[in-house]
């Protein structure tokens, strides 16, 4: 039988390369093995703090005017600052957003309702809602209502065309406004507050932990609180420019929605603390 003479040139190069890609094939595994078991470890912990998830209502108080938000929510989103206490779990709208949800209008007046789709509980919020600015230290007193925030372009040609049709047609473009004024007098009776009750080992694990509660200032009674937590099953992962946060929100109990919990977030503080505190009509 003949050989190839050069024969033993080609198999040495594929035989060397044979053993390369072995040696990543090994490496690769263990990696893989262990996002697994990461994962399972993650998904073991989120369902031990589901235990103790929920709503606990141990008081309501009937025809409430005001409430006291004794903490505010940042500005901006935690998209995906793994150890930052901020309450992801909590996230709604921010800064000043955060306390037109609790006035009474402002849901009303920033959103189309459509009766032929299931929507969530559509808050009433209250005739006042009291801050401390964390700037001033003052105490201030917020209402809202729908007014003319500015004039629309006379020139614009759809507005012409409105102009045309009515001579009348109201030119004003309204807005919800906040308006506040210093606070006098004694504090409201119930306040509202969160917390962020992740501890390091649950942040590690990709796990935020909330706690919203609902106080009586005079007895210092915490009447209703709601335990939340959420978990980003990719474990932090950025492929595809995901932000883990707001993906962690599908995965979370109480739930937000079945599908996009992160769009849900918004108004989650004040239809708990409805249930609470039922707003007068």
């Amino acid at each position: 039988m003949k050989t190839c003479p050069n024969l033993h040139r080609l198999i040495a190069p594929l035989f060397s390369l044979v053993l390369i890609l072995s040696a990543c094939a090994s490496a690769s595994g263990p990696s893989v093995a262990q996002s697994s078991e990461r994962q399972a470890k993650a998904q073991a912990m989120f369902a031990e703090r589901c235990k103790t998830a929920g709503e606990k209502i141990y008081k309501t108080v009937e025809s409430v005017d005001e409430a006291y938000l004794l903490k505010l929510r940042p500005s901006d989103v935690n998209y995906g600052d793994q150890f930052k206490l901020d309450d992801p779990y909590g996230r709604d709208l921010g800064g000043a957003g955060y306390i037109e949800t609790f006035v009474r209008g402002q849901y009303a007046a920033t959103h189309v309702i459509n009766p032929d789709v299931d929507v969530p509980a559509r808050p009433r919020g209250y005739l006042y809602v009291q801050v401390q600015d964390p700037k001033d230290g003052q105490r201030y007193r917020y209402t809202g209502a729908v007014k003319a925030v500015r004039k629309k372009d006379a020139t614009a040609p759809n507005v012409q065309l409105e102009l045309q049709r009515n001579p009348n047609y109201d030119l004003n473009v309204y807005e919800f406004v906040l308006d506040r004024v210093p606070a006098s007098g004694t504090t409201p009776r119930y306040g509202v507050t969160y917390d962020d009750i992740s501890t390091r080992e649950e942040r590690e694990y990709w796990i935020a932990g909330s706690s919203l509660k609902v106080i009586d200032l005079q007895t210092n009674e915490v009447i209703a609180e709601r335990i939340g937590y959420m978990m980003d099953w990719a474990q932090g992962s950025r492929a595809g420019g995901r932000s883990p946060w707001l993906f962690a929100a599908d995965q979370a109990c109480p739930k937000f929605a079945d599908r996009h919990g992160a769009s849900a977030q918004p108004y989650q503080a004040v239809r708990f603390v409805e249930k609470v505190l039922k707003p007068s009509k």
